[in-house]
């Protein structure tokens, strides 16, 4: 097995994308004898289960389900679930997954309003080795230095000094108020005279 590396399992069939609600099969042929998880990324399968072929009484094989009719999407009409990755472990199946020679996969989605429904990024992974934790998309975690927001720490103007400078414009402001209300407007003011045809009766 190469160390107990993961083994991804390309796509049967051209995906085996189902393309109307019901049921589709995706089956392979196990790439590991033993196995612990089974990861993969769900494109809007609502139930999925699991079925392996393992060595039967006098050589014969048969098959054996292990995993029935895990939800994946609460509501098969809504988002919720439709392309999460998950993790299915050894402890969680109906029985023992040693000597697995062959695997398929039962996906079902009672929903009209998806038109296709498949699982994607299928990798298995024998006793031993671990799956990578797939929460969210790895590009959300993996931004280049340029796509990394800038900080803006280093951009920020001291307080203090923006404070003080504020205060000196808030008391010229009054200064220059204070002596335009003092100015004398002086528009009829001819030497200390007014003109008479500038008077106007009220």
């Amino acid at each position: 097995m190469g160390g107990g590396l993961p083994v991804p399992v390309p796509a049967v069939g051209g995906g085996c994308r189902c393309r109307y609600r019901g049921d589709a099969v995706v089956g392979l042929r196990s790439p590991v004898p033993q196995v612990q998880e089974i990861v993969f990324r769900n494109f809007y399968t609502a139930f999925l289960s699991v079925r392996v072929q393992r060595p039967g009484p006098g050589g014969s094989r048969r098959w054996m389900t292990c995993l029935r009719d895990l939800c994946l999407m609460p509501c098969p009409h809504t988002e919720e679930g439709s392309q999460d990755y998950f993790c299915l472990h050894r402890h969680q199946m109906l029985c023992d997954l040693d000597q697995v020679t062959a695997m398929r996969f039962i996906l079902r989605q009672p929903s009209p309003v998806w038109l296709h429904f498949t699982i994607e990024d299928l990798q298995i992974f024998p006793p031993g080795q671990k799956s990578p934790q797939k929460d969210f998309p790895s590009w959300l975690s993996q931004l280049t230095p340029p796509e990394q927001p800038a900080s803006l720490h280093g951009e920020l103007p001291d307080p203090e000094k923006v404070s003080t400078e504020v205060q000196q414009m808030w008391v010229l402001t009054e200064v220059i108020r204070a002596r335009q209300a003092a100015a004398r407007i002086g528009r009829f003011d001819v030497d200390g005279c007014y003109d008479v045809n500038l008077l106007s009766y009220t």
